[in-house]
């Protein structure tokens, strides 16, 4: 008898085909939408997506193994400062050549994380029929196919999460505002159980990091930070990428010699070996960068230093802003009260 008789009749997948765009450049903006990238791919075509995002998120490091992801495309459309160089998408002809590469895919609907004409515009110029859209910008909605629009956030706190909230409940992606959270590969975890295998705890890891020197709070910062840490007992991580190691190196050296053994700079470790990192710490304090994002979606509490930046208001339970009226007022010793803190409550 043929196969086809004996397999049941599979209904064609009318799900339309889809893309996400997120609009924002860095690694925790990424953190904060990758769960609503998720559900918009469950609406998708296959229960998948194609996911759009400019190289400084390290959307390729962070969702290439997600099954739920067909393919990720760099929208290189403002590299960094300190690049030096213009993006392939930027100007009118890179949104032009942004939007070929989008009808090549042959897409069904494009849902743009963002609030901006000029991705409305690269929407557009794709010809794909259904193309989402903040729209609070009403320039942006001449290129949108549909609505519903939502309002520019006019809170206290960084706008991008809620903004995505927002977007995302109005659609239908979700009913309601979605926690971030990632999952870490396993292999990552049982690499980073054999590297930190030893160490005492508590394990308290310092994301010293930054892609900007104002949100800097210091090498002599974190040094005295850590040498009080293992002084307590436990240990501490220096975590950061290879551009950190000089600074992780010059933070080591400055604990006491005596201690030194339990501060441990982490700087080589793959993207998601951070995570890993991350996950398998007590907690994490650091900068207002995209570590400190990783380790709250991972479910590790973590405290950001802020200064008077907005606040990050997408997790208020695993993240706490230590705010001030700038970030040289956050002393030492009001950080290392917040951990007490901490440890008093979860030791109740």
């Amino acid at each position: 008898m043929p196969l086809d008789r004996l397999t049941p009749h599979m209904p064609a997948d009318t799900r339309p085909r889809t893309a996400v765009l997120l609009q924002h450049t860095g690694i925790g903006d990424l953190i904060w939408h990758i769960q609503y990238f998720k559900a918009v791919a469950a609406q998708s075509h296959a229960g998948q997506v194609v996911v759009i995002a400019q190289p400084s998120t390290l959307a390729k490091a962070f969702l290439g193994h997600e099954s739920w992801v067909t393919q990720i495309i760099d929208h290189d459309h403002r590299p960094r400062r300190g690049d030096g160089r213009r993006g392939q998408h930027a100007g009118i002809q890179g949104m032009r050549r942004m939007a070929r590469e989008l009808q090549a895919l042959k897409l069904d609907r494009l849902v743009m994380f963002s609030g901006r004409a000029s991705r409305g515009l690269i929407a557009g110029l794709s010809g794909i029929p259904t193309r989402l859209g903040y729209g609070y910008n009403r320039l942006q909605r001449v290129f949108l196919s549909q609505g519903p629009y939502i309002a520019a956030h006019r809170g206290p706190g960084v706008p991008v999460f809620p903004e995505a909230s927002a977007f995302a409940v109005a659609h239908g992606f979700c009913p309601r505002p979605i926690t971030p959270a990632m999952d870490v590969p396993a292999a990552h975890i049982e690499a980073m159980q054999e590297r930190l295998a030893g160490m005492p705890r508590p394990i308290t890891a310092l994301a010293i990091g930054t892609s900007e020197t104002h949100k800097q709070w210091g090498a002599s910062n974190y040094a005295r930070l850590a040498e009080a840490l293992v002084a307590r007992g436990g240990s501490v991580i220096l975590l950061g990428g290879p551009g950190e190691r000089d600074l992780a190196l010059n933070i080591h050296q400055q604990v006491t010699a005596a201690l030194q053994g339990r501060v441990h700079p982490i700087t080589d470790a793959p993207v998601l070996g951070s995570a890993a990192i991350l996950k398998l710490s007590d907690a994490c304090v650091g900068n207002d960068t995209g570590m400190v994002n990783v380790a709250a979606a991972v479910g590790t509490r973590s405290w950001v230093i802020i200064g008077s930046r907005p606040t990050l208001d997408q997790d208020p339970i695993n993240m706490t802003n230590v705010t001030a009226a700038q970030l040289s007022d956050i002393s030492v010793a009001r950080v290392l009260a917040l951990l007490d803190q901490e440890r008093q409550r979860t030791a109740a």
